[in-house]
């Protein structure tokens, strides 16, 4: 039996898919299995460059500029994808702050107007976006959500590990809800990657970084295409009995903790 990853004639949304990040390297790997990819982030511009990347060569995709905080900017965006492409099949939750919180100080003495916007983003913006997107899965028969979770929730690290924690929680919560669906709820735990983001918050020469390095079974920061592959499992044909999972993608880090 031969595993298809093939996602010919599906349509898919990612978050977060600005020049330079993990959604960049989603956006472009389900292009290549053949999906129309509606790239989606807060900076449309540098959304747009990624959906032109796609385009120049030679698939199908249209960039949004979206607000997930917002219910009107969420629902449009799921319009525009409809509109374009016909419907959603899959949507990927991975837009989310970072950086911010993990600038926000210690869990106790995080500031509560920065805990609101936390969950806004990292929990409810991922709600937000699946509850945007379930009926079209539903009326195409069947679909599949990726969250974006973090090896910062195992255990949890600040108020960023506990969005992480919530999105498993959302993950297994939806999984349970829209499996009479056909609608595949699954979760993406990534490690220390190669983005932009990833290399501003953890160089090479800091403490933490040289710390997380005597953990890693393999190599220590892995490159955003390095999460594609089960991005395409949990996407594509070969993973349609997966369902309320989380793959931590980290090189082995939570291995040894």
């Amino acid at each position: 039996m031969i595993v298809d990853h093939s996602l010919a004639g599906k349509v898919a949304i990612v978050t977060g898919a600005a020049k330079g990040g993990i959604g960049e390297a989603y956006a472009k790997a389900l292009a290549e299995a053949g999906a129309s990819v509606v790239c989606a982030d807060i900076r449309a511009d540098a959304a747009e460059g990624v959906a032109a990347d796609i385009t120049g060569d030679g698939g199908n995709a249209l960039a949004v500029g979206v607000d997930i905080t917002s219910d009107d900017s969420v629902e449009a965006m799921a319009a525009a994808a409809i509109a374009r492409f016909g419907g959603v099949d899959i949507l990927v939750n991975n837009a989310a702050l970072m950086a911010d919180l993990v600038a926000g100080g210690t869990t106790m003495g995080f500031p509560d107007a920065m805990w609101d916007r936390a969950f806004d983003v990292n929990v409810k913006g991922a709600w937000r976006c699946a509850k945007a997107t379930v009926a079209s899965m539903i009326e195409r028969g069947g679909g599949a959500i990726v969250n974006q979770a973090s090896i910062g929730a195992f255990p949890a690290e600040g108020v960023y590990g506990i969005t992480k924690v919530a999105i498993i929680g959302l993950t297994t919560s939806l999984a349970r809800e829209l499996g009479p669906h056909n609608i595949r709820v699954n979760c993406i735990a990534p490690g220390l990657t190669q983005s932009d983001a990833g290399r501003a918050l953890t160089p090479d020469d800091a403490d933490y970084t040289k710390m997380m390095a005597t953990r890693a079974a393999l190599h220590l920061k892995g490159q955003p295409s390095e999460l594609c592959g089960a991005l395409l499992l949990f996407t594509s044909p070969a993973g349609s009995w997966i369902t309320g999972q989380v793959m931590i993608v980290d090189g082995g880090i939570v291995l040894h903790q």
